[in-house]
């Protein structure tokens, strides 16, 4: 695993970071979660540039932050392994391959959506989806109770509940999630560690 110093920038580096970028948005379904999921592999379990606890803080960052998820974790992850020119590439390889498609599809849009093939494929997708999306939540819920904190697992179940039963906006979920996680965080560090 990589020291946390200064991101390095070199030639083979950042078309690793381009290429990576562009094959799994341009291969993968399902929106954000699922790209997340592929970034997470290629960068945290195949290459070892940034370690897991550090990703989920990244997707966390990227998720709070106005704008499309995964084009928001790419350019996170791209500053962080290679700097400025890491977030440009990143988000070019991110952005380029649904811009193209779109731009595709909308020639022929009317085709597509009278085409029953196109329909049953994309039916098909979301069960590949929503497995992907399962496997991302529960490697995040993993994470939240490897800390062993009380607190974690509070909100954790919290959010959830919030989420799930009451239909609580995301954003405020995530900015209430932020602001115990700082308070608990300053007070941690003033005390030298609370046992929670």
């Amino acid at each position: 695993m990589e020291s946390m110093g200064r991101p390095r920038c070199d030639a083979g580096r950042l078309w690793t970071l381009f290429r990576t970028c562009f094959i799994i948005s341009a291969c993968t379904f399902g929106g954000g979660m699922v790209v997340i999921s592929m970034l997470q592999k290629k960068f945290v379990e195949e290459l070892g540039w940034i370690d897991e606890d550090e990703v989920m803080d990244m997707f966390a960052i990227a998720q709070s932050c106005p704008g499309v998820m995964a084009v928001n974790t790419s350019i996170i992850i791209g500053y962080r392994i290679a700097g400025p020119a890491g977030a440009v590439l990143t988000v070019l390889g991110t952005v380029i391959p649904p811009m193209a498609i779109l731009a595709i599809i909308s020639v022929f849009y009317t085709q597509f959506r009278t085409n029953t093939a196109v329909a049953l494929v994309l039916k098909g997708m979301q069960a590949g989806v929503a497995a992907v999306m399962i496997n991302v939540t529960a490697s995040m819920i993993g994470n939240v109770l490897k800390d062993r904190k009380l607190i974690s697992l509070v909100m954790l179940l919290g959010a959830s509940v919030a989420a799930v039963l009451f239909d609580v906006d995301i954003i405020l979920i995530i900015i209430v999630c932020g602001a115990v996680g700082g308070v608990y965080a300053y007070l941690s560090s003033k005390h030298g560690g609370m046992a929670a």
